[in-house]
This record gives C-alpha cells, sequence and structure tokens, in this order.
C-alpha cells in the first residue's frame, strides 16, 4: 500500500444535500463532521454547498444548475476536489469530473483515506488495501481518469498510484490475495483469543474521537496515540488491568465508528471488530459534551448489530463531562440512561465508579468453588489451571484444598470433567460466591 502526503492543504469544497423529511441541522451537522475529517485527511474546506431536493438526480445526485454553480467555482477559485457527503454512483462521479475537471469524491472515499494514513501495522494496512480494492473495483473507469491526469492527496491514497495499467481481473485477483491474508491473520488472532479464554474481556467501543483511547491509557497506562483527530489509531490494543480489589480483566481498544461507514470497510477490519464480539463486556463510550450524541449512539449500536455482537452485555459511558456546564443536561443524561456511569477520562474524574462497575459485572459472570483433592490427584490441578483463575491451594487433613474462581460458561464444564474422576466437596455456590 503506497501512500504519498500532500506537501500543502489542498483546497477542497464540500456539497451537501437535504432530501424531504430530513432534519436540516443534522444535515449541517453530518457536513461540519465532514469538515473535519477533510481536514483530517489534509484538506482545506474554502465552501460548503447545500442544496434541498426532493430525490436525487441520476446524473449529478444534485441538480444540474447546482453541479454548474460548483464547477464556476471550482475553476475560479483553483479548487482540487469536491467532496460529497452523500454516496455517489459511479456515473455521478464520471459526469460531475467532466463537468468540474477536477477529483470529485464521496464521504466513503475520505475515510478510505484516513485510513489509509494512519494504517500502522501490517494487518492494519492489508485491510485498509483490501477495502480501497473493492471501493475503487466498480469506480475503475473514474480511478483511471485521476490517473491519467496525475491527481494526488485526498482520495489517492493506497493501491491507486501503482496500479495505472491493471484492469478489473488483476484487481479481482489482488482482492482474493488480501482475503486471504487476512484469514492467517484471524487464525492468529484466534489463538490469542484461546489464551484469553479464562480471563475476563472488557472492550472499548463507541464514535469516533468519544476519548477511547484516553480513557484506555488511564486504565492501563498503555501510552496508546491520542490526538483531538479522527481515527487517530485503528489497531486494536489488548492490556491486563488488575484492580486494587483484586479483579483482573483484559480491556482492548478498538477502531472508532462513525456515520457512514464503508460497509467494505467493516468487512475488512472484521478481524479487529472481532475483539467485540469474543468479549464480555462491552463499554459503549460516549462522547456527553457533543450535540449529537444521541444519533452517535444510534449509530454504534446499530454498527454492533452489524457484526452481530448486539447480544453482548454493554454499559454506556459518557465521556467528557467536565466539559458539560449545565449539570441539568447531566441530570437528564441520567434519566435517559439509568444504568450509564459519567466520567472525564482526561481528568480522571469519577473512574473509581467505574471500575467499580466493571467489578460488579465481573462478579455477575464469575463463579467460586472449592474442592479437595488427594495427594495422588495433583496433576488435576492442570485441568482446573485451564479453566479457571485465582486459583489457591493448602493442606488441609491431609488432602489438598484447591480454590478458584471460573467464568460460568467454563464452569460446568470444568465441574464435569472434575467431578468424573476427583472426590470434590461442593460448597453452596449462591452463599459462598465470595469465598476468598
Amino acid at each position: 500500500m503506497l501512500e504519498l502526503k500532500p506537501t500543502e492543504l489542498e483546497k477542497v469544497v464540500l456539497v451537501g444535500v437535504i432530501f424531504p423529511k430530513q432534519d436540516k441541522n443534522l444535515v449541517f451537522d453530518h457536513l461540519e463532521e465532514l469538515k473535519l475529517l477533510c481536514r483530517t485527511a489534509g484538506g482545506e474546506v474554502v465552501k460548503i454547498f447545500i442544496q434541498d431536493l426532493k430525490q436525487p438526480n441520476p446524473a449529478y445526485l444534485i441538480g444540474k444548475g447546482k453541479a454548474e454553480e460548483i464547477a464556476q467555482f471550482v475553476q475560479e477559485n483553483n479548487i482540487s476536489a469536491v467532496i460529497f457527503d452523500d454516496e455517489l454512483t459511479p456515473t455521478q462521479i464520471r459526469n460531475l469530473e467532466n463537468l468540474t475537471k477536477c477529483k470529485v469524491l464521496d464521504r466513503a472515499a475520505v475515510i478510505l483515506d484516513i485510513f489509509a494514513s494512519h494504517a500502522r501495522t501490517r494487518e492494519a494496512k492489508t485491510q485498509v488495501e483490501l477495502a480501497q480494492y473493492e471501493y475503487f473495483l466498480p469506480r475503475l473507469t473514474r480511478q483511471w481518469t485521476h490517473l491519467s491526469k496525475q491527481f494526488g492527496g485526498i482520495g489517492t491514497k493506497g493501491p491507486g498510484e501503482t496500479q495505472i495499467e491493471t484492469d478489473r481481473r488483476i484487481i479481482k485477483r489482488k482482492i482474493a490475495t488480501l482475503q486471504n491474508k487476512l484469514k492467517e491473520i484471524d487464525t492468529q488472532r484466534n489463538t490469542q483469543r484461546k489464551q484469553r479464554d479464562k480471563f475476563f474481556k472488557v472492550v472499548l467501543a463507541g464514535y469516533t474521537n468519544a476519548g477511547k483511547s484516553t480513557l484506555l491509557n488511564l486504565l492501563t497506562d498503555a501510552n496508546v496515540l491520542v490526538e483531538d483527530k479522527l481515527f487517530a489509531t485503528l489497531d486494536s490494543t489488548t492490556r491486563l488491568v488488575r484492580t486494587k480489589n483484586g479483579f483482573e480483566f483484559l480491556l482492548s481498544d478498538t477502531v472508532g465508528f462513525i456515520r457512514k461507514l464503508p460497509h467494505n470497510l467493516i468487512a475488512s477490519f472484521r478481524s479487529t471488530l472481532y475483539e467485540i464480539i469474543y468479549s464480555d463486556l462491552i463499554l459503549h463510550v460516549v462522547d456527553a459534551s457533543h450535540p449529537a450524541r444521541d444519533e452517535q449512539i444510534q449509530v454504534v449500536e446499530e454498527t454492533l448489530k452489524e457484526i452481530q455482537a448486539d447480544k453482548i452485555k454493554s454499559l454506556i459511558v459518557f465521556n467528557k463531562i467536565d466539559l458539560i456546564k449545565d449539570k441539568n443536561e447531566l441530570d437528564l443524561l441520567s434519566l435517559k440512561y439509568p444504568q450509564s456511569v459519567f466520567i472525564s477520562a482526561e481528568r480522571g474524574i469519577n473512574i473509581n465508579a467505574l471500575i467499580s462497575r466493571i467489578e460488579e459485572i465481573i462478579e455477575q459472570d464469575y463463579l467460586y468453588q472449592e474442592i479437595l483433592l488427594y495427594p495422588d490427584e495433583i496433576e488435576k490441578l492442570s485441568v482446573i489451571q485451564k479453566f479457571a483463575d485465582n486459583i489457591e491451594s493448602e493442606f488441609e487433613n491431609e488432602k489438598i484444598k484447591v480454590k478458584f474462581r471460573a467464568k460460568k460458561e467454563d464452569y460446568s464444564r470444568l465441574i464435569k470433567i472434575l467431578q468424573s474422576e476427583i472426590n470434590t466437596k461442593s460448597l453452596d455456590l449462591e452463599a459462598n460466591h465470595n469465598l476468598y
């Protein structure tokens, strides 16, 4: 994957469309987010065009008159790219490029461009490259036009620069190769996950720029990159957290979600997002100070549903509460989301309350037991170690008393194995679930 960074900010214009029954304020908010995306990708937004439409124009998405107005502005102001917040068809892109004589992109292309810039590991680079090829395959004609004009900058990072002479057949072969690479990575990740099975797994998920990496750093001292940019980090980071009360859990960060995240990007990043699928608890981190937080919550919930992680236990964590000046706003949020936790990861506010909630949820997921082993059954300790943790042992009346804690899903399997060959002394687990 080749990445060429422009030496200076590109001058771009944004285009938004308001269709019937659409909230105008929401469209404006989407455009503000697209503006931040462009800034992250290395663009300077010179002007924003907005048009009310009853239905999309098959040729340009927007009306022809508005398209001609944009084309005139582009020529008069030396604009290098026109970026639409809505998805464009290959035909619309071709028509708009012929009219404006410059690059025409949609939100998905900008997001892919940012991912290309921020990919660091072999896994992330492979995932981004696959998503780019799948995105550009149906837009191959446009890509060739770009290359023949030697366009650069936003929307051209990645495979584009190295595929001037390619055709669809070669790109499809490349996609297959990348898919095989990701299968190998999936296999490696599955091996890592099996080694972590006996740990309680907590994963941070949420809208991009909600403060997940800041929270991860606070809880684990992981020193993950933290920037006030969208998608500052793409790779999943996992660290072991030990609390003052003796609880242990694995905490993982994941790539941030965003509106209109390209579906092929979600598919490409499946091995990273599977950290969510295999978790025991999702900490859904929300920027409490963001005016569109409710919509951001909905976007995250829809994405979790898309990757089939919506059934996993989750806890909403409202971050950045220090940026909210009106306490009544926090009171209303707590009424609307009564089981949520309110924190500031940046200032360390209410972090102990968050840890306590995690500990409560961990306890609900575990069962505690103690058994008695005869000296000649000592090898059975390895069975316990495979399924359980927090293992303690001591001699008692010429026998070995073993105390342990196991996740509910592993507990029944473990006890079945032990009871088949071992003299067990079962305790009342409901009354003694906190034995030590």
